[in-house]
């Protein structure tokens, strides 16, 4: 790719921190109509500032890297050419936002990136310029399509652009989004970030045809935007800021549909990123330092073993990921082994779950690894298309849990959408032992769609193997034995459990301690024979209380004597709050249950 144009940043040493950078342009920057009185000449030179936000920003909280990296340059000929907030720029996913945020008065927030914060995503509460709160896949053109028409029905004039890219094009979203814009008849101007990747390489064939466009200079007879009715230009330079403002002022005020697809380096101006663009898609804060790593023990790893295992005997077995397989363990090298075995279906978690449905009535052994927060997309998948099907399928649902993520990353709402669907079996081991052996059972047996809650955190493990029979549905395992108080634990909150009986016992209460294994049914043998000794039950999930687990126990109790307390999340929306000032909201440390449970029983 040519990009003589723009300049690379000097910031490729793992001690550039040390180095003392000094900002030559972006210190002037408080609005878009900053840039645009800057002399064509400046505008490289602002280019290697906003390089070094975006490290400088990753490297201490953590955040996308290469794909915001390789949109500077076209998101400084946006603000040189477009006016915003009158013409709106909506971003898709906001993997490529940075950018944009440093040149709309956010600069703050990546240059000293402890103060003030600054979410990662789309957020109109920070600013004018942003439209929506986005943080997941293939809902820019969409969302795009609805200010447009607000816009004409009201007589209004502005332009409105929808950025996609990054892999997003792959979700179906984006192609119902396409579909409707290309008949808008009117201003609509659509940025396809082209950059060869989705977070890991992309796959399918509208990534076929965006390369065929690639290797033509766009000029393929067989274009996918034309033929839906798009004027459509091609820039093979998507990171020549000259360019980008000539293509930009041509298509300005346009009353028609238009998509202007842009090739652009990922990663660009920082080596390693532009070398590795899956590993440096995201980073967590640090990643610039000196840095050695200890191989730990991972569920993520653990799954990868057990199916690399489970393949050579069962040469069925399709592995399945959304575009997301380096979160789920699934690292290059896994994905090369399983070769045939391994299908990407691009983001679209409504697909995978269509296509393992499919796959298993084919008589394939599917696994779909998926992670919490995104597999909120697929309810009428998995509800229709897998569950009234009964096709027996295996579910690993990653990172689900109270965590510190975006208010657009939380993974509390998956045990609500998946435990209240019929015909599903949602378990949440506690134990490596409990999950390997609910692994094999899943991807052995022929009767049920299984869902399992992979554990977060570190490796929990008894060296006991576990024997469970899990087609017995619904049986819960009882730990310990008390009376007066019993405490079930879902998943990784039964070693909470373990610690609120602990603090109990100090002040003489003995408390039963049950691990529920099933998330979509109750023990009701169990519960009842709880009655005669037991004046208190609690439930603790890593998860949303409403609709959740806890939920189904203080249904099942409502009419008796016994008290329940459910311990999760508040149904609420929480930007990066710190887990334990979460915990201590929703009174979900071992001394405040046992306050709580002290206060009941008086």
């Amino acid at each position: 790719m040519n990009t003589n144009a723009s300049s690379t940043i000097v910031l490729e040493t793992k001690d550039y921190l040390k180095q003392d950078y000094q900002l030559k342009i972006l210190d002037g920057i408080n609005s878009p109509q900053d840039v645009k009185k800057l002399d064509k000449s400046q505008l490289n030179l602002l280019a290697d500032d906003l390089r070094y936000g975006i490290l400088n920003h990753t490297n201490t909280v953590g955040g996308h890297l290469g794909p915001d990296l390789g949109f500077v340059e076209p998101t400084i000929a946006l603000h040189y050419v477009f006016n915003s907030p009158e013409d709106k720029i909506v971003f898709d996913v906001s993997h490529q936002i940075y950018p944009h945020k440093m040149l709309t008065g956010r600069k703050e927030g990546f240059i000293n990136p402890i103060s003030p914060k600054i979410s990662g995503y789309s957020n109109q509460d920070e600013s004018e310029h942003d439209h929506f709160k986005i943080g997941h896949t293939s809902t820019s053109i969409t969302l795009a399509t609805g200010l447009a028409k607000a816009r004409d029905l009201r007589g209004e004039k502005y332009n409105v652009i929808a950025v996609i890219g990054d892999g997003s094009l792959s979700g179906g979203e984006a192609f119902e989004g396409l579909n409707n814009a290309a008949v808008l008849n009117s201003n609509f101007i659509i940025i396809v970030n082209d950059n060869e990747m989705a977070i890991a390489e992309n796959h399918g064939g509208l990534y076929t045809a965006l390369e065929n466009l690639r290797n033509t200079n766009g000029e393929a007879k067989n274009n996918f935007f034309k033929s839906m009715g798009f004027d459509y230009y091609y820039l093979e330079n998507g990171n020549n800021t000259d360019e980008l403002i000539d293509l930009f002022s041509k298509v300005k005020d346009t009353q028609k549909p238009v998509v202007l697809h842009l090739h652009t380096l990922k990663g660009k101006g920082y080596t390693p990123a532009e070398e590795q663009k899956e590993m440096y898609h995201w980073q967590l804060p640090n990643f610039l330092g000196s840095q050695t790593y200890e191989k730990v023990e991972s569920y993520e790893g653990i799954t990868s073993d057990f199916l690399l295992e489970k393949q050579k005997k069962d040469k069925s077995l399709v592995v399945v990921s959304a575009a997301t397989p380096s979160a789920t363990g699934l690292m290059p090298g896994i994905r090369e082994k399983l070769g045939n075995n391994y299908v990407d279906v691009g983001i679209a978690e409504q697909q995978a779950v269509g296509f393992i449905s499919g796959a298993s009535k084919g008589g394939a052994t599917p696994v779909f690894e998926v992670m919490s927060s995104f597999v909120q997309r697929t309810y009428d998948q998995l509800s229709q298309d897998l569950a009234l099907n009964e096709n027996p399928v295996t579910i690993l649902v990653f990172w689900g849990g109270i965590t510190s993520m975006d208010m657009t990353h939380l993974q509390i709402f998956d045990i609500p959408l998946i435990s209240n669907i019929p015909n599903i079996v949602y378990l949440s081991p506690t134990t490596k032992e409990e999950y390997l052996r609910m692994l094999d059972w899943s991807t052995t047996q022929k009767q049920y769609s299984v869902a399992i809650r992979v554990p977060s955190g570190g490796v929990i493990s008894t060296g006991e193997t576990d024997n469970t029979d899990y087609s017995i549905l619904n049986k819960f395992k009882v730990g310990e034995y008390g009376t007066d108080v019993a405490i079930i634990g879902v998943g990784d909150f039964y070693e909470l459990g373990k610690k609120v009986k602990n603090e109990l016992s100090k002040q003489g209460i003995n408390a039963t301690l049950i691990n529920p294994v099933y998330l979509t049914g109750l023990d009701e043998d169990l519960l009842n024979n709880l009655k005669k000794e037991h004046k208190l039950v609690i439930t603790l999930e890593s998860g949303v209380l409403d609709g959740g687990f806890g939920e189904k126990i203080a249904r099942f109790y409502g009419a008796s004597d016994i008290k329940v307390l459910n311990y999760g999340a508040k149904k609420e929306f929480t930007d990066r709050v710190s887990v334990d000032e979460l915990y201590t909201r929703y009174r979900l440390k071992p001394e405040l249950i046992a306050e709580d449970i002290n206060e009941i029983l008086k």
